[in-house]
């Protein structure tokens, strides 16, 4: 489907945590096309803020066509957004991007997600009709946690100990002992290192989102340009921008 820019209705907002918000936005028929792992491009209502801010999709309800975001206040834009209430209009370009592919239904997907990037994995944890099991990185507070109780079963790594497994993601992945066909991962770029060894080295399937690098989301700021490898002739190296070539994208294709 297209990608369209249009004029939203803010329908929820909440704080999940001090600095993490949860909106609800009526999107139309774009929601009808949007993919696990895509994102959409916010604008801020500012002028002097021209570029806007990407974000991931945490959930589409088509039926109501409806999606959700889940965002991090880093910055000047994204607190103007959490200022919105609900009947508030704000303006946005999607979807975005590629997003994971479809897993077959007698395969096992390991699914991880390291904080902000947490939000894109609960609507592939929702839509992969396969088995499933998640693994959430936190720092301390988890969000999102209960929510994807319902899709599949899920372990929490937090690097205070306040939560499941003392330490990050991997360490809850061999604390639990847990085997995948496939990992689907999205979160900070040490994460996204360490999982890429650790699916090289058990020869597993990986696909890695590094939407964490993007900045404006729509290819003209080049802040996320990356390199990537041709996977048949590996010595073709080529730049690629995350926000137009990804954000996901095979492990083995990206250079971390």
């Amino acid at each position: 489907m297209a990608k369209e820019k249009k004029r939203v209705v803010v329908t929820s907002q909440e704080r999940l945590s001090d600095d993490i918000c949860s909106m609800w936005l009526e999107a139309g028929s774009m929601v009808s096309g949007i993919r696990p792992g895509q994102f959409i491009s916010v604008y801020s209502g500012d002028g002097s803020r021209l570029l806007p801010r990407p974000i991931s999709i945490c959930e589409a309800d088509r039926e109501k066509e409806k999606l959700r975001i889940v965002y991090r206040i880093a910055g000047q834009g994204t607190r103007e957004f959490s200022a919105c209430r609900p009947g508030d209009f704000v303006h946005i370009l999607g979807p975005l991007g590629n997003g994971f592919p479809e897993v077959a239904e007698d395969k096992t997907a390991l699914l991880v997600g390291g904080g902000i990037g947490i939000p894109p994995m609960l609507e592939l944890a929702k839509t992969l009709r396969c088995r499933k099991t998640a693994v959430l990185g936190y720092r301390d507070k988890l969000f999102l946690h209960h929510e994807f109780q319902p899709y599949c079963q899920v372990f929490a790594a937090t690097e205070d100990g306040s939560a499941g497994t003392k330490g990050n993601v991997l360490d809850a992945v061999k604390a639990n002992r847990l085997q995948a066909d496939i990992i689907m991962a999205c979160g900070p770029t040490p994460m996204l290192r360490a999982l890429k060894a650790y699916a090289a080295e058990n020869h597993i399937e990986c696909y890695l989102s590094l939407e964490e690098k993007m900045a404006c989301g729509i290819g003209a700021c080049l802040a996320c340009v990356c390199q990537t490898a041709d996977v048949d002739h590996h010595s073709n190296v080529r730049n690629a921008r995350i926000c137009k070539d990804g954000p996901v994208f095979r492990a083995e294709e990206v250079e971390l």
